[in-house]
């Protein structure tokens, strides 16, 4: 477990570098062509922000502190014209970033260090599943809401 809280530090620590190649990612893919509509700065600070406090949410936060954080990100992007499936690749991009990196840190590895990585992935896929489907509800209930003030008109 010490590893794999290392592990989660590093990624803390790298956080603004990490969210830098996030926003490149997310530029130059044609999965999230979308994300043009919104200011790079925003989606950089909003990836670092979970950079950064990874910890808290893979150790201290539960999935009742993950919902309203995603739900207000998924009607963010609603509101912006990002549609679900981009958003929804925006986050797995944001989770393929974060196995890259943990990827380049280790050429050699020991056993335990791997069964320390495969537990730290586990927990990111666990929490990148719980962000994408409070994004996607989130997304869904502001989509809704603007149809029917769209049809109350």
């Amino acid at each position: 477990m010490m590893l794999a809280y290392r592990l989660v530090r590093l990624i803390e620590t790298h956080s603004e570098e990490l969210a830098s190649e996030h926003l490149a990612k997310v530029q130059s893919c044609s999965k999230c062509a979308s994300y043009t509509r919104v200011v790079g700065e925003e989606v950089k600070q909003t990836v670092a922000g979970t950079y950064r406090h990874l910890g808290a949410w893979l150790l201290g936060k539960g999935e009742r502190d993950i919902e309203p954080h995603y739900r207000e990100l998924g009607q963010r992007r609603a509101r912006q014209g990002v549609p679900l499936a981009q958003l929804l690749w925006a986050l797995a991009l944001t989770k393929e970033n974060l196995v890259d990196f943990l990827r380049r840190q280790e050429a050699n590895p020991e056993p335990a260090e791997v069964l320390s990585e495969l537990e730290v992935l586990m927990a990111l896929e666990r929490f990148f599943d719980c962000a994408s489907y409070y994004s996607a509800l989130g997304h869904e209930q502001a989509t809704a809401e603007r149809a029917a003030a769209a049809a109350n008109s």
